[in-house]
């Protein structure tokens, strides 16, 4: 298959399997699921200034709506006069109703749940290889391949693997502390360990793949983003579209940089190529 025809379907497959995602996602935006760090849930989300809650009293519905966190972190609610939510989780802004409620005076039992219409105050940062790298919100219980979808999917440039830095990583003394690595082709494949759950701050890394070189007599010679670690000398051809009718298919050689030296590898069809070798095909002798 022709390499730029293989990276046309690769990103159509991958677009189709992000937007069925974030459909799906759409539909259980207030379900108590699971995120990736033990015993988390959506209602764990915090509550931070610009967010929108939508609150339900299932007691009175006058105390229902949807009230939007100002930037001191505090909102207006019925009869409880000014609220202060910033910093505190959905659960948590739960239990302060109803304490406040009942200690008030005002029921004895009420039954409240808290969640959120609009996110507003966390974001997610995606760069690297991706069509349109930036900022975008933390839209609850977000995942990876949601937070892909938004920056409308990685590149064919792309490596074999996406990093997620932490916020809490960064300016760390261990520039590893809690990074996660993800393989783009389980991602890509479904896999949902792959799909990990993003937090506030986190960046989204996607680095772009080294390239192998492939000339000679080939189809469609050039450079070649190496996406797997262990690339194989025929797939590196399958890139380039293969052998012309002319191409030797028995002298196929690997110019290979050692020790700042070029160095003349035969190579075969199974061998594994590494970053930055130039493939050559030469012309059969007959």
């Amino acid at each position: 298959m022709h390499g730029g025809t293989a990276e046309r379907s690769r990103q159509m497959t991958f677009r189709g399997f992000a937007a069925t995602f974030v459909a799906l996602s759409a539909v259980s935006v207030g379900a108590q699921q699971p995120t990736g760090r033990p015993g988390e849930t959506a209602a764990d989300y915090v509550v931070g200034a610009a967010d929108v809650l939508v609150i339900t009293s299932y007691d009175q519905a006058d105390l229902s709506g949807t009230f939007a966190v100002e930037a001191d972190g505090t909102f207006t609610y019925p009869m409880l006069g000014r609220i202060e939510a910033g910093g505190m989780t959905l659960r948590g802004v739960e239990a302060m109703l109803k304490g406040r409620l009942i200690s008030d005076g005002f029921f004895k039992d009420p039954q409240i749940t808290v969640a959120v219409e609009r996110y507003g105050s966390q974001r997610v940062f995606v760069l690297g290889e991706v069509r349109r790298p930036g900022v975008y919100p933390l839209s609850g219980p977000m995942r990876l391949v949601e937070a892909l979808a938004l920056a409308d999917s990685t590149l064919p440039t792309a490596g074999s693997e996406i990093v997620i830095i932490p916020a809490e990583a960064e300016g760390a003394g261990d520039g590893n502390q809690g990074t996660v690595r993800v393989d783009l082709d389980d991602l890509e494949s479904g896999g949902e360990s792959a799909n990990v759950r993003l937090h506030d701050g986190d960046t989204v890394l996607v680095p772009r793949a080294e390239n192998v070189y492939v000339f000679g007599h080939v189809k469609n010679p050039g450079a070649y983003p190496q996406r797997q670690n262990d690339m194989t000398v025929l797939q590196a051809l399958s890139l380039a579209g293969g052998l012309t009718d002319r191409g030797a298919i028995g002298r196929i050689e690997i110019v290979r940089q050692v020790d700042g030296e070029p160095q003349e590898i035969r190579a075969d069809l199974t061998d594994v190529v590494q970053p930055g070798d130039t493939i050559i095909v030469p012309q059969r002798f007959f």
